[in-house]
């Protein structure tokens, strides 16, 4: 018995029931495949940046900015603590305590 021969048989009571439940699930399915299509990227935590918008965007440290042009920036990496300074005349140093 075909599925034609099914529906040809039923009352049009349920025939309404079947297509009101098909356009449930046709409903119910939407968002379900809106989030497969869209996952939230995560970086992952040895990065330096997240993914925002599509975008690179630098994770937020503490950086602290002079006026002459240098700073100092401390940021956690598990255990450890990541310093990053650079002073005004270009010397960059970055020192790593875990």
């Amino acid at each position: 018995m075909g599925l034609m021969t099914l529906l040809k048989r039923q009352k049009p009571v349920h025939l309404v029931a079947i297509a009101v439940g098909i356009g449930l699930l046709a409903l119910a399915a939407g968002p379900v495949a809106a989030m497969a299509a869209d996952p939230v990227r995560k970086t992952p935590d040895n990065f330096a940046y997240d993914i925002k918008d599509g975008k690179r965007v630098p994770k937020a440290g503490n950086r602290v900015t002079n006026p002459d042009g240098s700073w100092r920036e401390e940021r956690q990496d598990g255990d450890c603590v990541i310093v990053r300074e650079k002073t005004a005349s270009g010397e960059y140093r970055e020192t790593r305590s875990c």
